[in-house]
């Protein structure tokens, strides 16, 4: 009989063990191993919203104005469609590349204190991300310039994607310094500081076992660059390096989880700061003026390279 109820314990116990999830209740790991997996889109999208500010160095003047559409496309490259659980601290696996958020394939089996959880098969293979930018900008004093865009707040339901929203706002100024350097009159191109704010707040859905969860990403842009350009007739061309930085807060239910046949779940409040990302950029363009009509495109070169083209009516 006691035979009996040690194997009946052992049995039992044995089930208990294979069946149980990791579970995450320390912060930096949360932050560590979500940032791995999310930060990829979030930097991207970053990418994208810090472009579409400018195509001249040249401000408006007092009351001029500019209306303009751009679309910029991120190129997703093959190191941010992957991670490596190994250079996480706490994490281990015995496979280099697990997908991120961005990336497709099979999901690797992770270990954590001990435990193990499958990561999600994906075949989403994005190579690039479009991001539309509706942008205004208006002229002030000393060759001075303010731009807005706004989107407001909306709400979708599509299909295999699910249910999300998305949100956008921002300003930039652009200021014409060359006015105030000596024998600026003899210089002939335009030059300028450009610094500008992107907030975009978006929700989305994460499937975990069949399970759709709600989650939200609130990312915030900034970007600084110098600005030349010079016009030919109807034709300007331009060039800028700069500064792009880009903040991201991930926000999810306590009870989240993450993962396939079996899941890292994670038990704490979560409203995590995403790694920040900062880096150089540099970019050139050119721009057509046809009467009060523009045409532009150009190309930035970072980590993140970004193909800009857009349309836009133009009142100096």
């Amino acid at each position: 009989m006691n035979k009996i109820l040690t194997f009946l314990i052992f049995i039992s116990t044995s089930q208990y063990v294979v069946s149980q999830n990791p579970v995450v209740n320390n912060i930096q790991d949360a932050s560590n191993f979500l940032g791995a997996y999310f930060s990829p889109f979030s930097e991207s999208i970053g990418a994208g919203l810090n472009r579409g500010w400018y195509n001249t160095a040249k401000p408006h003047k007092l009351a001029g104005f500019d209306v303009s559409l751009s679309i910029n496309l991120i190129t997703v490259s093959d190191e941010l469609s992957s991670f490596d659980a190994n250079s996480l601290d706490n994490f281990s696996s015995s496979s280099s590349s697990t997908p991120t958020l961005l990336g497709s394939g099979e999901g690797a089996t992770i270990s954590y204190q001990g435990n193990e959880f499958v990561m999600p098969n994906q075949n989403i293979n994005l190579k690039t991300i479009p991001i539309p930018t509706l942008n205004a900008g208006v002229g002030l004093i000393k060759g001075t310039e303010v731009n807005l865009r706004y989107i407001p707040s909306y709400n979708y339901d599509i299909g295999f994607v699910g249910k999300g929203s998305i949100e956008l706002y921002g300003f930039g100024l652009k200021h014409d310094i060359l006015q105030w350097l000596p024998l600026n009159k003899l210089l002939p191109f335009d030059l300028s500081f450009q610094g500008a704010f992107s907030q975009f707040n978006t929700s989305f859905e994460v499937e975990s076992q069949s399970i759709r969860q709600d989650v939200s990403l609130d990312i915030r842009a900034t970007t600084f660059n110098l600005i030349l350009s010079k016009k030919f007739s109807v034709v300007s061309a331009y060039a800028s390096v700069g500064q792009n930085t880009v903040n991201s807060t991930f926000t999810g239910n306590t009870n989240f989880k993450l993962g396939s046949s079996s899941t890292l779940d994670f038990d704490l409040p979560l409203n995590i700061e995403l790694p920040k990302s900062s880096e150089m950029q540099a970019s050139a363009g050119v721009r057509f003026q046809f009467a009060i009509f523009t045409l532009y495109a150009n190309q930035t070169f970072s980590s993140y390279p970004v193909t800009s083209a857009g349309i836009g009516l133009s009142f100096r």
